[in-house]
């Protein structure tokens, strides 16, 4: 059984605002919502001083008796989910009845949560400080479990962990029971919290961007020759994926049809791409959809501006696409918003193919020639193809690449 997957809902909150329009718009502005943490200084050997922060609003419009069991990552979550299912034009106490399921996956759980909880452990040897909903708020599933409790989804949870491919993963995994005919409606997607103990984890690897802690709008620096690293994110992408002829029957607008999805493993080291298997994961990808390459027009790298990182996505590239698929990484703009950016930057691409345009990333002033000979995007062009590419690729050589169609026309 092989029923077609739409997306019929997307969903955003990043560093430039709630919403989805708020983050195309600093995308069209060439904005950069990456500040300088100052509030990071008491952490000692910490290098880089550079992230990009969620400024929650109203986070009391959500009652809380749900409000209670969600850091801000699930809040995030909530927040994106909500406008996701506006668009879908499915209401909250619908989502039972569609028996609807719910995958969404994260980094860890809330590291705010997990680091209160062990500083109040570890500074007073005691649990007598630690309040009962931390557990929940720590938990790895923790955002699939509150989008479920709020949204009275009582159908398939699932939470797939794997770093920065955990949204993509995610969507994947629902593409795969819809199209099996397994599910109908799914709420797909990813969140992350930032928290300066995770910049902390990327800084000892020597990871992190540290030159540009006093100009902090000129990092991250996707594929050009000045990157030094990672500027930690944070954030939430939500799309509602359904079974094709189920959105007809709603009579609902569909904003992509995803055809394709592949993932593996480099199975060579945990903290850095294989060219190879990047390459195979987007072949697999482009042989799972019966495409060829010159089919993409364009291609959403995971690109996050480390040194090897970006070399080895762009080799790949290279070598599947050579220069016949346009570039870019959003990543320049708002950061890495880690296991949430596969959904986000999914989200945002789905946006740019509907309006037929794709948008350069933002410090991509001298490429980078381990980065070159590709399509790289330094303004925005006007996109012809029906097929774009997303790709995340993930700490334990954990790979995945997703291909959505446009459906006008079709």
């Amino acid at each position: 059984m092989n029923k077609r997957v739409v997306i019929t809902g997307s969903g955003a909150v990043t560093p430039f605002g709630i919403g989805l329009p708020s983050l195309m718009k600093g995308i069209e502005d060439r904005k950069s919502a990456v500040s300088r943490m100052d509030d990071w200084d008491w952490l000692e050997g910490l290098r880089t001083r550079v992230g990009a922060k969620v400024l929650v609003s109203n986070e009391k419009e959500i009652p809380r008796k749900f409000r209670r069991s969600m850091s801000p990552m699930s809040i995030f979550a909530v927040r994106a989910a909500s406008e996701a299912l506006e668009e879908a034009h499915i209401e909250k106490d619908e989502l039972s009845a569609l028996k609807a399921g719910c995958i969404v996956g994260s980094t860890t759980g809330s590291s705010i949560a997990i680091h209160d909880s062990y500083q109040k452990i570890l500074g007073k040897g005691s649990i007598t400080e630690l309040k009962s909903t931390s557990f929940f708020k720590g938990m790895s599933h923790a955002v699939a479990s509150n989008i479920a409790l709020y949204f009275g989804i009582n159908g398939l949870v699932l939470s797939p962990s794997a770093a920065c491919a955990s949204s993509l993963q995610a969507i994947g995994l629902g593409f795969n029971l819809i199209k099996a005919g397994q599910q109908t409606v799914l709420v797909c997607g990813g969140a992350e919290e930032l928290h300066p103990v995770v910049a902390a984890s990327f800084d000892i690897l020597e990871g992190t961007s540290i030159n540009f802690n006093n100009s902090p709008s000129k990092t991250p620096r996707p594929f050009d020759r000045d990157r030094d690293g990672v500027v930690c994110s944070e954030g939430a992408g939500i799309l509602i994926l359904e079974e094709y002829e189920h959105a007809v029957k709603r009579g609902v607008p569909i904003l992509g049809e995803i055809v394709s999805f592949a993932t593996n493993n480099s199975n060579t080291t945990i903290s850095q791409s294989s060219v190879d298997s990047l390459v195979l994961c987007m072949n697999d990808a482009l042989l799972n959809a019966d495409l060829k390459a010159h089919d993409i027009g364009y291609i959403n790298a995971h690109a996050t501006g480390t040194i090897y990182g970006d070399k080895a996505e762009a080799m790949a590239i290279r070598e599947v696409f050579q220069d016949n698929s346009y570039v870019s990484s959003l990543k320049g703009y708002f950061g890495h918003t880690l296991g949430a950016s596969g959904a986000i930057e999914l989200a945002a691409s789905l946006q740019m193919m509907n309006k037929s345009i794709v948008y350069p990333g933002l410090n991509l002033d001298n490429v980078d020639e381990d980065c070159d000979n590709i399509s790289h995007l330094k303004e925005a062009q006007k996109l012809v193809s029906d097929y774009i590419m997303k790709n995340a690729f993930a700490f334990g050589g954990i790979n995945a690449s997703i291909i959505a169609r446009r459906m006008s026309g079709k």
